[in-house]
């Protein structure tokens, strides 16, 4: 291995032949306070699953104090829930219990749930309540509780007890791939990494299959926790037995992404072409090779060829990558670039994205529409100003007053006073300039009747009219002879009531 790195899995063929460590059931009495630092033993590898499995974090150091959320995070907590969380977080393990019981609080399901979900800060109070609670349900907790006391345990390094929550979970037929998902992150977490991959080799003495699914919670882990030449090392390995698919590698490459790492990030996407082939749906994978290739030192060059290669095997990355391109082309002021990504983003791409419901954000949409209005694309920006005030984002100001002036100079008044309706809902300053230049602009092209209406509504909303734009208003009344139109804007101008 290059530069003679130590393989975390160098015993990987011998953890299959292991088996988990015999222990008392969870909901047993423990032999020790899950509050004592012996606790914190390194058991055994074996397994849990995280919601968020597939979803690479940003990367976490080992041995650095996590940080959980707590019930004093979340403002509008219904008071029971508070309650609750406060004798968890507050009373010493040993008397929780008797606490819990003189509260006379009933708890169901949910709340149970939620209480958990909050007290990851005290996991050995929460595992009290946890058996408080289930004399109330009747030893009848969800699946998803159970879940979050193997999370707690694990992300707490208490090993033992997350391993006897996995072993009753078994025995209740609990178990799914998200506890061991779970699991997989907190051995990782942890700095124990060969403890994460034996839990993988075990899952078949827990009823679960190490399948290309429980693979890919695994790398998802150690990609999440910023060690994804780990996880490739480890899947040249299993790949003998488990053949990748489409998520292995799309959650590869956005480990690499996360990690800024473009080499390795070639050489993933090279193997996920030979081993899988071109795949219109891989679209993930595609977005983040390229929007890793932005960073290196060829930046938009790589991946604009890259992308030309994708296109023609009609695969495109999805809007992050599109989104990223267009602005490094703004920031560097490239037009050629930012133009053939427009034209070469295919706008049945854009469609599929929006009949699935995938609608560019925010930030996406003023990207987008600040490249428009750039390079003069009116009627496309038009267009996507229209879309973007329908899916409920929001165009900047500086958008907004860039394309209402455009508007104005190419006499497009009906884009102009669009964008200008617009802007006054929504923003209550810096709309002097641009009110000044509608108005001008409606009287250049004639139409004095609408610069009158658009002058009496600015007025009446506090916006200045500067005396160049009332001059010019009362040449054109003067001319109309319809001055006594101008003496009541004028009044109002003046009026303090003015809103």
């Amino acid at each position: 291995m290059a530069g003679g790195r130590k393989r975390p899995f160098r015993d990987f063929r011998r953890a299959r032949s292991r088996s988990p460590p015999p222990s008392s059931p969870f909901d047993k009495k423990r032999r020790f306070s899950l509050n004592m630092p012996g606790s914190r033993s390194k058991s055994p590898a074996y397994p849990r699953p995280h919601p968020q499995a597939h979803r690479v974090a940003p990367k976490q150091e080992v041995g650095k104090q996590q940080t959980f959320s707590s019930y004093l995070d979340v403002p509008d907590l219904p008071p029971t829930i508070r309650v609750l969380c406060e004798i968890v977080a507050r009373t010493p393990s040993l008397a929780v219990e008797k606490v819990l019981e003189d509260s006379g609080i009933g708890v169901g399901q949910e709340d149970v749930e939620e209480v958990l979900k909050l007290s990851y800060g005290f996991p050995g109070s929460a595992v009290k309540f946890f058996r408080w609670s289930g004399h109330q349900l009747k030893d009848d907790h969800s699946p998803y509780a159970w879940n979050l006391v193997v999370d707690m345990l694990g992300k707490n390094s208490l090993f033992d007890a997350m391993w006897d929550a996995v072993k009753s979970m078994r025995k209740k037929g609990l178990l799914s791939l998200a506890t061991f998902a779970s699991v997989f992150s907190s051995y990782v977490i942890a700095g124990s990494l060969q403890e994460a991959v034996m839990t993988f080799e075990v899952m078949d003495q827990y009823g679960m299959p190490p399948d290309v699914v429980a693979l890919n919670s695994l790398i998802s882990a150690i990609c999440r926790d910023g060690k994804t030449l780990d996880a490739v090392d480890f899947l040249r390995i299993v790949k003998e037995r488990i053949r990748p698919d489409a998520d292995t590698y799309a959650i590869l490459l956005e480990g690499w992404e996360n990690e800024g790492n473009v080499t390795g990030a070639r050489r993933t996407f090279a193997e996920m072409v030979g081993e899988i082939g071109w795949d219109p749906a891989n679209v993930p994978a595609y977005s983040s090779f390229l929007c890793t290739l932005l960073k290196g030192p060829t930046g938009m060059s790589e991946a604009l060829k890259y992308f030309r290669e994708m296109s023609n095997q009609r695969c495109y990355p999805g809007m992050k990558f599109f989104r990223n391109a267009l602005e490094e082309c703004i920031k560097r002021t490239d037009s050629k670039g930012a133009d053939f990504l427009w034209e070469a983003m295919p706008r049945s791409c854009w469609m599929k994205w929006s009949t699935m419901g995938h609608f560019p954000d925010d930030r996406t949409y003023n990207i987008l529409l600040q490249f428009l209005i750039k390079c003069r694309k009116l009627k496309e920006a038009s267009i996507v100003f229209t879309e973007m005030v329908k899916n409920e984002c929001v165009p900047s100001l500086a958008n907004c007053n860039a394309a209402a002036r455009i508007f104005i100079d190419i006499r497009d008044h009906h884009s102009a006073t669009k964008v200008w309706k617009w802007m006054v809902e929504y923003y209550r300053s810096d709309l002097d300039e641009t009110g000044n230049i509608l108005i001008l602009g409606l009287l250049d092209i004639d139409r004095l009747p609408e610069a009158v209406k658009y002058a009496e509504d600015i007025v009446e909303r506090g916006i200045e009219l500067s005396s160049s734009t009332l001059s010019k208003l009362k040449q054109s009344l003067s001319k109309a002879r319809k001055l006594h139109v101008y003496d009541e804007l004028l009044r109002k101008w003046r009026s303090p009531h003015v809103a």
